[in-house]
């Protein structure tokens, strides 16, 4: 995403609109678009101000990470929805799963099983591929 627009170029263009220009002869004057043009005039007639929304998330958190660091170590077998659960249904699974990777916190549910490719997954001695002895069809 690009940088806002700067406050003098704002000032510019509010100043061209009290002067009784219109959307397209300031866009044309400015090099902006007369979306972006009309929106700056909207904003200060709306909310009095001329200034740039600000960007990014508000940073707000809904989960309390000590609470649901105390949790797993308590049911260290729950799964997503049912932590989700206990913290209230105040925030959504992934947003469970991504505090817990924050917290370094594994979600393997299977501790004797040997990661992929580390090793063979099935038991010894045991053959792999199609059975040995031929497999009648019927009317064959």
């Amino acid at each position: 995403m690009g940088a806002a627009y700067s406050q003098d170029l704002r000032d510019r263009v509010i100043r061209a609109y009290q002067r009784g220009m219109t959307t397209s002869q300031i866009a044309r004057l400015f090099e902006v678009s007369p979306a972006w043009a009309r929106r700056v005039k909207q904003r200060l007639q709306e909310r009095g101000e001329s200034s740039p929304r600000k960007t990014g998330s508000p940073g707000v958190r809904k989960i309390d990470r000590e609470h649901l660091a105390e949790l797993v170590r308590q049911r260290p077998d729950a799964t997503l929805r049912e932590l989700r659960g206990l913290l209230g249904n105040v925030c959504g699974e992934s947003a469970i799963s991504k505090t817990l990777r924050t917290l370094g916190l594994s979600f393997k549910k299977r501790r004797s099983m040997r990661p992929s490719r580390s090793g063979p997954m099935s038991r010894s001695g045991v053959r792999s591929g199609r059975a040995s002895r031929a497999v009648s069809t019927p009317g064959g």
